[in-house]
């Protein structure tokens, strides 16, 4: 191996074993994952528990609980489990 390619893959190593840069508050990063999560039961649950609205609905910060609600209160148990995490 050439010393321009071992240098080359040296500088690679050396960048991703360093801490991320990015300042993310843990409140945060939290509440993007519930919106996440949120968004992905929405999907998943859509013909049990949203069959009255839009599939395409884009569910945002505000939603979340609204979510968590119709999945407890219109879905099986798996999507009201998902709710209750939802909920925490």
């Amino acid at each position: 191996m050439s010393d321009s390619v071992r240098e080359y893959l040296a500088e690679i190593g050396r960048r991703g074993g360093r801490k991320s840069r990015r300042t993310l508050d843990p409140e945060v990063a939290r509440q993007m994952v519930r919106i996440r999560e949120a968004r992905r039961a929405y999907r998943r649950f859509h013909g049990m528990c949203f069959w009255s609205y839009r599939p395409d609905l884009e569910v945002g910060e505000n939603d979340v609980e609204w979510v968590a609600d119709h999945l407890m209160k219109h879905g099986n148990r798996e999507a009201w489990m998902v709710g209750a995490r939802l909920c925490r």
